[in-house]
């Protein structure tokens, strides 16, 4: 643990998540009737009935209840895994089709039939810490046939993969890619091979790997904006093309994840330049000054310039982490700590947060959305 992290804010995360954050969202925010998580609760507490769930969400809270019993901070692990198998029930080849569905009704009925990469990115970063907590061999087969799948549906030109596909309506698709879906793979890539030691995955990630290196991060800003063309070509000009600091972050973490796993990586010298430059790029830039402390802006453009003042609690975690994870900048992990604490969330004894704000520092949402539960459990298990 780094030397620089003080009690204080050690006891102020550990405290919060596993008192109050685990219970909460294992409890009040498990529905048994269905098996599934809940997609959202009021400022109160209680649980909002949705016309959809969405496979996504199901994913990130299955992930962060195992990542939590292996982690030995708060065994819902039962829960889990039973959810897993509703969801394997409910979302995949639901339509008699290759690949996971979107989302589906209350009654478990499907809702969106399209192929979304960024939730299959997250059910196989379910199945990899399911595997990991059960050492269940299914789920390791579920997900080989999953990424079998994948490479069939989102299949494009110039590598990477295509952002959504219609099985029932093709059309035209892949007008404009998106870097995120092909981060949040690549790391459900490394925790599979992580946790199966199998190659197949490695193989994988190296492939993503090398297109963030190739077309993704641009050369000389070091910076990677968030929309391409069809040939990973930013769909501005240079200056014109939105970043996310958040986002940079997280790669900037994926990179050296990946090292970690691959530190033999014939590209190893420029996948560490690539990960600092992302990281200083995100701290020269997307991180603003407040009255509680730092605080992440949600956008700047690739030449630094901001473009949205607006701030959301998840660019905050991935930040808190990527310090730890360094470790460097205490005074600006304690600030942020601050800021969290004192912004995002408004009674540190409940297990609720405001996931965004806008420009003038007004909440600018109505209710809790249990997708930040994934972020924040990233970030707050490193000061456990």
């Amino acid at each position: 643990m780094p030397t620089f992290m003080d009690a204080d804010q050690r006891a102020l995360w550990s405290g919060w998540l596993t008192r109050t954050v685990l219970p909460a969202w294992s409890g009040v925010g498990f529905d048994r009737g269905r098996r599934l998580y809940h997609e959202r609760l009021t400022f109160s507490g209680e649980p909002l009935v949705l016309p959809a769930s969405r496979l996504m969400v199901q994913a990130r809270q299955i992930s962060t209840f195992c990542r939590a019993a292996l982690d030995g901070l708060h065994d819902a692990s039962a829960q889990a895994l039973a959810c897993l198998e509703e969801v394997e029930r409910l979302y995949r080849h639901r339509d008699g089709q290759a690949g996971w569905i979107f989302s589906v009704a209350p009654d478990g009925s499907p809702v969106g039939t399209q192929r979304d990469l960024y939730a299959h990115a997250f059910i196989l970063f379910a199945y990899g810490w399911a595997y990991r907590l059960s050492g269940n061999p299914d789920f390791l087969a579920v997900a080989r046939q999953t990424v079998v799948e994948l490479h069939q549906i989102f299949a494009a030109e110039h590598g990477g993969f295509l952002d959504e596909v219609s099985l029932t309506a093709p059309g035209v698709t892949g007008a404009v890619r998106h870097q995120n879906p092909h981060m949040h793979l690549l790391e459900a890539f490394l925790v599979l091979f992580e946790v199966s030691g199998d190659s197949f995955y490695l193989d994988e990630a190296t492939a993503l790997v090398r297109l963030a290196l190739e077309r993704l991060i641009q050369p000389g800003s070091g910076v990677l904006p968030e929309e391409f063309g069809p040939d990973w070509r930013p769909v501005a000009a240079a200056g014109e093309n939105r970043a996310e600091p958040g986002h940079l972050f997280e790669w900037s973490w994926l990179l050296g994840d990946y090292l970690r796993l691959n530190p033999g990586a014939q590209d190893a010298g420029a996948i560490r330049q690539a990960a600092d430059g992302l990281f200083a790029f995100g701290m020269r830039h997307g991180v603003m000054s407040g009255v509680q402390g730092p605080a992440v802006r949600d956008a700047i453009a690739d030449d630094g310039r901001s473009l949205e003042n607006a701030t959301r609690i998840w660019p905050q975690t991935e930040l808190c982490r990527l310090l730890v994870c360094r470790n460097e900048r205490p005074e600006i992990l304690r600030g942020l700590t601050e800021q969290f604490f004192g912004t995002f969330i408004p009674d540190s004894t409940r297990a609720l947060w405001i996931d965004r704000f806008d420009a003038s520092g007004k909440a600018s949402v109505s209710d809790v959305p249990a997708s930040s539960l994934y972020h924040i459990y990233g970030a707050a298990r490193e000061f456990c």
